[in-house]
């Protein structure tokens, strides 16, 4: 039995300690197509504080997973519209919003740079410019990074997705 605990807990710390080079979800986007300043920007709309960044592209442009993971959610809901879920290294929620489409073949697992959907504009961003809305949620809370902002106990589970793309590390 304490082998088994041994064995598990090794593998949780292995994939608490797997670095983390995660891509730009858009295919041809660069670290410029989103405002860095809108993560945890507010007033935004009825969610107060916007969560996540948007990258703007062409309606229909290929959206890929940014990290490897195992595919926990496809489908439609109210704001995000189309939308995939994505459980990724460190226990890491990857968020897809406003999709175009969602790709057929996305379910199970995926790795990095697999195609799940295009750019679109559904769910609250109908009349708006299509973008991808992209989110990194961590399921294991980073007390450190608690602050008083509005909303700002829950920036210990929402993590700056553009702090996650190796090529935009000097920007």
């Amino acid at each position: 039995m304490k082998l088994a605990a041994l064995v598990i807990l090794a593998m949780v710390c292995a994939v608490l300690f797997v670095p983390v080079h995660a891509v730009i979800p858009v295919k041809g986007a660069d670290c410029n197509d989103w405002n860095a300043k809108t993560f945890w920007f507010e007033p935004w709309g009825s969610s107060g504080v916007h969560k996540g960044i948007d990258v703007f592209a062409p309606s229909g442009t290929p959206v890929m997973s940014a990290a490897g993971g195992l595919v926990l959610y496809t489908g439609e809901i109210a704001k995000g519209g189309k939308v995939v879920a994505i459980l990724g290294p460190k226990w890491r929620l990857h968020y897809y919003a406003h999709l175009d489409e969602i790709a057929p073949d996305t379910s199970g697992w995926l790795t990095q740079g697999e195609s799940i959907g295009t750019v679109g504009s559904t769910g609250n961003a109908i009349n708006k410019p299509a973008h991808l809305h992209y989110s990194v949620m961590s399921l294991i809370p980073y007390p450190w990074l608690f602050s008083t902002e509005t909303q700002g106990w829950k920036k210990m589970f929402y993590l700056d997705p553009a702090a996650q793309f190796a090529q935009c590390a000097n920007r």
